[in-house]
């Protein structure tokens, strides 16, 4: 029976030769993830099963990323407890500090998430993983309890869309635009508990940073999972990075798939998502030259060294407009420090940025760039929600990397070509 590569991945950790979508199978789990948020309640639950230890210390993954450096008192003592438990336990895998970061950038950096396994994590955006053609998604911090517990967790197979990318992509177009404009095609339910592979020739040429940007914002689709074949590119970055061994599914060339989407990515411009969904798309070019407050550059969906690279290249020699706030956060320490050597810190700075060290931030509105009543900001993260980052009268407009380093400089939401 021909399978998809999602199906396939649920197959092989079920210990079955197939399964369809909609079957429901106990599955092995290769990593457990949690961050400061989301852990507290994981380990209660953990802690209320009675299991002494976790089910592997290697494979339980604990990232403080959220609310750190402490903001205040209850983060301070929500890290604490996250830290005593890996202390704990023993974990391998405990990250905090200098040897932190945001934790979907630094688990595929650090080399433990790989092609075909089966990652679960009490965060939304571990879905990034499957860039790596790794099946993974989030739950909850209860369900996430039981799997630290026992290595193991119950899933319904999703129905697979499939979603073919051909043609040539124009400049200043990436995988974060090619996301927004699939999510704007589908809706934020549009693929509601469905994997969203994602194929063709534009996709195998795509960097496995703009990989990653898809993969993160399956989610924001209602997937459960993105996910990309393994290829060339996949195992240069897998390379050097671990010597575990893992195993490449791909699809069947007649897999079943419930849609079969095609995209013609020719006249795709920059995207811009308005407030307050990330399906209320739009191109750059019809954007209207909205003023804004604040641009926001970094997290997991574009806090990658390359992104910075493209936002440095339009700040280069600019300033950001005046009165205007300009946050850089890497996504990682080698990040920060690879972007150091580079000398693109010293562009941002130059230019009037505030470099923020590697954490989630203003992404959720948690801290280091909340938003005031009425103030609009351009981001290159993956929601842009009423309160999202900050008053709920405040706007999240979001963009990939370039049209928000170019927004910096003219005060208002625009494209390079504008410089």
């Amino acid at each position: 029976m021909p399978m998809t590569i999602t199906e396939k991945i649920l197959a092989a950790h079920a210990g079955l030769d197939r399964v369809s979508p909609g079957d429901l199978i106990e599955a092995k789990v290769d990593v457990a993830l949690a961050n400061d948020i989301t852990a507290p309640l994981a380990i209660k639950v953990f802690n209320e099963i009675g299991t002494e230890e976790v089910f592997d210390t290697d494979r339980v993954v604990l990232v403080a990323d959220h609310f750190v450096p402490n903001k205040d008192i209850a983060s301070a003592q929500q890290v604490k407890l996250v830290r005593e438990f890996a202390r704990s336990q023993g974990l391998k895998n405990y990250f905090e500090g200098g040897e932190s970061g945001i934790e979907h950038v630094i688990l595929p950096e650090k080399g433990l998430v790989l092609p075909g396994q089966l990652i679960i994590g009490a965060d939304s955006h571990t879905c990034t993983y499957g860039a790596l053609g790794a099946f993974s998604t989030g739950v909850g911090s209860t369900d996430l309890g039981a799997v630290m517990a026992t290595g193991e967790i119950w899933l319904k197979v999703p129905p697979t869309i499939l979603l073919r990318y051909e043609g040539s992509l124009r400049p200043h177009v990436g995988g974060k635009d090619l996301i927004l404009h699939t999510i704007g095609l589908l809706g934020v339910e549009g693929a509601l508990y469905c994997a969203m592979e994602f194929s063709g020739s534009v996709i195998r040429n795509l960097p496995m940073h703009q990989r990653f940007t898809m993969s993160n914002m399956a989610i924001e689709a209602g997937g459960k999972n993105g996910i990309i074949a393994p290829d060339e590119t996949t195992l240069a970055y897998v390379a050097g990075r671990t010597s575990a061994r893992f195993e490449i599914f791909k699809s069947d060339p007649d897999a079943g798939y419930d849609r079969v989407i095609d995209i013609d990515v020719n006249q795709i411009e920059p995207q811009v998502a308005f407030p307050h969904l990330p399906s209320n798309v739009r191109p750059v070019s019809t954007a209207g030259g909205v003023t804004i407050d604040q641009v926001v550059i970094g997290s997991c969906t574009n806090g990658w060294l390359e992104d910075l690279r493209d936002a440095a290249r339009v700040l280069k020699g600019r300033k950001v407009s005046a009165g205007l706030r300009l946050i850089v956060m890497p996504g990682s320490p080698l990040i920060y420090k690879m972007a150091m050597q580079e000398g693109i810190l010293e562009t941002f700075l130059d230019a009037g940025a505030v470099i923020g060290p590697p954490c989630c931030g203003p992404c959720l509105g948690g801290h280091m760039g909340i938003l005031a009543s009425g103030e609009r900001a351009v981001a290159t993260t993956n929601r842009n929600f009423i309160g999202r980052m900050g008053h709920p009268e405040s706007e999240v407009y979001l963009t990939n990397p370039v049209v928000a380093a170019a927004s910096a400089v003219l005060g208002r939401i625009g494209g390079p070509d504008e410089l």
